[in-house]
Protein backbone atom coordinates (compact mmCIF):
# COMPACT_ATOMS: atom_id res chain seq x y z
CA UNK A 1 0.00 0.00 0.00
CA UNK A 2 1.62 3.44 -0.77
CA UNK A 3 1.83 5.94 1.47
CA UNK A 4 0.34 9.51 0.79
CA UNK A 5 2.98 11.79 1.26
CA UNK A 6 4.64 9.60 -1.95
CA UNK A 7 1.64 10.14 -3.54
CA UNK A 8 2.00 13.57 -3.39
CA UNK A 9 5.83 13.79 -4.10
CA UNK A 10 4.85 11.67 -7.36
CA UNK A 11 2.46 13.73 -8.45
CA UNK A 12 4.90 16.76 -7.92
CA UNK A 13 7.22 15.38 -9.75
CA UNK A 14 4.83 14.73 -12.66
CA UNK A 15 4.53 17.80 -12.97
CA UNK A 16 8.13 19.40 -12.74
CA UNK A 17 8.90 16.99 -15.31
CA UNK A 18 6.12 17.66 -17.57
CA UNK A 19 4.73 13.90 -17.50
CA UNK A 20 1.22 14.04 -18.53
CA UNK A 21 0.47 10.45 -18.63
CA UNK A 22 2.12 9.79 -14.57
CA UNK A 23 0.00 12.82 -13.21
CA UNK A 24 -2.82 11.65 -15.25
CA UNK A 25 -2.25 8.36 -13.73
CA UNK A 26 -2.70 8.76 -10.03
CA UNK A 27 -6.53 10.61 -10.85
CA UNK A 28 -8.91 7.64 -10.09
CA UNK A 29 -11.46 7.41 -13.38
CA UNK A 30 -14.17 9.19 -11.48
CA UNK A 31 -11.95 12.09 -9.91
CA UNK A 32 -12.88 15.98 -9.30
CA UNK A 33 -10.58 18.44 -9.69
CA UNK A 34 -11.45 21.92 -8.88
CA UNK A 35 -8.21 23.61 -10.51
CA UNK A 36 -6.01 26.19 -9.44
CA UNK A 37 -6.07 28.35 -12.66
CA UNK A 38 -9.65 27.30 -13.98
CA UNK A 39 -13.05 28.41 -12.59
CA UNK A 40 -14.47 25.20 -13.89
CA UNK A 41 -14.98 21.48 -11.96
CA UNK A 42 -13.34 18.94 -13.93
CA UNK A 43 -14.95 15.39 -13.09
CA UNK A 44 -13.75 13.59 -16.45
CA UNK A 45 -10.60 12.06 -17.16
CA UNK A 46 -11.00 14.12 -21.02
CA UNK A 47 -11.16 17.33 -18.53
CA UNK A 48 -8.43 16.86 -16.64
CA UNK A 49 -6.38 16.38 -19.71
CA UNK A 50 -7.21 19.29 -21.53
CA UNK A 51 -6.62 21.03 -18.03
CA UNK A 52 -2.89 19.82 -17.59
CA UNK A 53 -1.94 19.78 -21.71
CA UNK A 54 -2.99 23.45 -21.31
CA UNK A 55 -1.08 24.08 -18.15
CA UNK A 56 2.03 21.82 -19.21
CA UNK A 57 2.45 24.03 -22.14
CA UNK A 58 3.27 27.03 -19.55
CA UNK A 59 6.87 28.29 -19.72
CA UNK A 60 9.10 27.20 -17.09
CA UNK A 61 6.42 25.15 -15.14
CA UNK A 62 7.48 24.09 -11.52
CA UNK A 63 5.53 23.50 -8.35
CA UNK A 64 7.32 23.00 -4.78
CA UNK A 65 5.85 22.26 -1.67
CA UNK A 66 5.88 24.17 1.91
CA UNK A 67 6.38 21.27 3.57
CA UNK A 68 5.69 22.66 6.70
CA UNK A 69 2.35 23.47 5.69
CA UNK A 70 1.78 19.92 4.65
CA UNK A 71 -1.15 17.70 7.22
CA UNK A 72 -1.76 14.28 6.67
CA UNK A 73 -4.87 12.72 8.12
CA UNK A 74 -5.97 9.43 8.14
CA UNK A 75 -10.00 9.19 7.60
CA UNK A 76 -10.21 5.40 7.43
CA UNK A 77 -7.43 3.86 6.49
CA UNK A 78 -7.14 3.69 3.38
CA UNK A 79 -8.44 6.48 2.53
CA UNK A 80 -6.43 9.75 3.63
CA UNK A 81 -6.98 13.69 3.21
CA UNK A 82 -3.62 15.90 2.80
CA UNK A 83 -3.78 19.38 2.89
CA UNK A 84 -1.14 22.37 2.14
CA UNK A 85 0.36 25.48 0.22
CA UNK A 86 2.35 24.45 -2.24
CA UNK A 87 3.89 27.19 -4.75
CA UNK A 88 3.53 27.09 -8.76
CA UNK A 89 5.56 29.34 -10.66
CA UNK A 90 5.81 29.40 -14.64
CA UNK A 91 6.87 32.43 -16.80
CA UNK A 92 4.18 34.91 -17.98
CA UNK A 93 5.29 37.42 -21.03
CA UNK A 94 8.96 36.06 -20.24
CA UNK A 95 8.61 36.84 -16.51
CA UNK A 96 9.03 34.03 -13.73
CA UNK A 97 5.97 34.75 -11.29
CA UNK A 98 4.61 32.83 -8.16
CA UNK A 99 1.85 31.61 -7.26
CA UNK A 100 1.19 30.68 -4.20
CA UNK A 101 -1.95 27.91 -3.27
CA UNK A 102 -3.54 26.17 -0.79
CA UNK A 103 -4.59 22.74 -1.15
CA UNK A 104 -6.25 18.94 -0.73
CA UNK A 105 -6.51 16.20 -1.54
CA UNK A 106 -8.47 12.87 -0.78
CA UNK A 107 -6.86 9.37 -2.04
CA UNK A 108 -7.38 6.08 -1.62
CA UNK A 109 -3.93 4.61 -0.98
CA UNK A 110 -4.97 1.27 -2.21
CA UNK A 111 -6.10 2.04 -5.47
CA UNK A 112 -3.60 2.08 -8.38
CA UNK A 113 -5.13 5.86 -9.17
CA UNK A 114 -5.13 6.92 -5.76
CA UNK A 115 -6.42 10.63 -6.01
CA UNK A 116 -10.09 10.54 -5.89
CA UNK A 117 -10.68 14.45 -5.16
CA UNK A 118 -8.39 17.47 -5.40
CA UNK A 119 -9.01 20.94 -4.67
CA UNK A 120 -6.68 23.80 -5.39
CA UNK A 121 -6.97 27.68 -5.12
CA UNK A 122 -4.57 30.71 -5.30
CA UNK A 123 -4.30 32.23 -1.51
CA UNK A 124 -6.54 35.30 -1.83
CA UNK A 125 -5.25 39.11 -0.12
CA UNK A 126 -5.99 39.40 3.44
CA UNK A 127 -9.23 42.26 3.64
Amino acid sequence: MANPRDILAEWMHAVNNGDLEALLGLYDEQAVLIPTFSNRLLNTPEKLREYFERLGNREDLSIALHEKTLIVQDVQNPVFSLSGIYNWRFAIDGELLNFEARFSYLMDVSKPRPILHHHSSQIPRMI
